[in-house]
């Protein structure tokens, strides 16, 4: 985070907003900065890639599911909006220890101790430690102490868009987010890297709610995609992984995607579309499918 502290000071905070006499390495100036920084810097990622998402890749017809809330856009871009403040605090707090020097992060591929595949591998290591830690809070988060006042805010959703990615109760979002801030603190990793992977984890998180249940068959199996997340919302007790299917299936919360099997919202939507077509009164929200036990009716 200090290349872009950095290159923040250098074209803006310095010559534009704080007085010369300020060092730029003042802890509280470094702490106002990064908390301008942090906020400008998620709302635009989320606004960016979401709408993005939410126009080429959302598929606009599960805005017609009958799980789809009025006005649901709105509100989880307001709900979003509102979170990320708070969700900056303890995370600039992370990224003012990242700048004065506590953690592993380093400048150059020469400081690291292998070299290319040296960053390669902290590349591939920082996605499996990253996974593994989420799959373990965000199962915690559904623990009956925690999800009713931290996590189910989130689980309001059931057929998400893109911009549900970052509506979280505050508390949540951090938690969720915490893995990839101590990584640094654990293991070597390069900066340029770090921000590279910042910015995909925020891109992964919003794709796997944008409603495109496709993966290439061979990855079926491993990635954890928005056929396995949009499962979570639906069913609630699976899937609770990143981006791996690895550690549900060590678990035991693993399920394999309904949209894989023609079961998922897409499928319903279709048979409800030919049941008017054919002027039945179809099963309606009391499908079988979408009403699984009390999974979507009390949780």
């Amino acid at each position: 985070m200090d290349l872009v502290l950095n290159a923040a000071d250098y074209y803006f905070f310095t010559p534009y907003v704080y007085p010369s006499t300020w060092p730029e390495d003042e802890i509280i100036r470094q702490s106002l900065s990064l908390l301008v920084v942090t906020n400008l810097g998620a709302y635009v990622l989320y606004f960016f890639f979401a709408t993005l998402s939410y126009y080429f890749v959302f598929d606009h017809s599960l805005k017609k599911h009958p799980l789809f809330l009025e006005n649901q856009v709105y509100r989880e871009i307001k709900h979003t909006i509102q979170s990320l403040p708070w969700m900056s605090i303890p995370t600039v707090l992370l990224f003012l220890a990242e700048v004065r020097g506590y953690s592993k992060l380093y400048d150059k591929i020469e400081d690291s101790t292998y070299g290319w595949p040296g960053v390669i591998f902290s590349m591939l290591s920082f996605l499996f430690f990253t996974d593994m830690a989420i799959y373990w809070i965000h199962r915690g988060l559904h623990h009956k102490f925690l999800y009713k006042h931290v996590h189910k805010p989130h689980h309001l959703w059931k057929i998400t868009t893109p911009f549900a990615s970052h509506a979280f109760h505050p508390l949540d979002g951090f938690l969720q987010s915490l893995p990839y801030h101590i990584y640094p603190f654990i293991f070597p990793l390069h900066k340029v890297v770090y921000l590279g992977l910042y910015i995909f984890v925020n891109v992964w998180t919003i794709s796997i709610h944008d409603g495109d249940f496709r993966v290439p068959r061979f990855l079926e199996p491993i990635i954890n995609g928005s056929a396995h997340h949009t499962d979570h919302h639906l069913y609630f007790d699976y899937n609770y992984g990143q981006y791996f299917t690895l550690w549900d299936r060590i678990g035991g919360s693993f399920k394999y995607p309904s949209a894989f099997e023609g079961k998922g919202p897409l499928a319903y939507l279709k048979t409800i579309t030919e049941e008017k077509l054919n002027g039945h009164a179809g099963n309606g929200c009391k499908d079988e499918q979408f009403f699984n036990g009390e999974s979507l009716k009390t949780k």
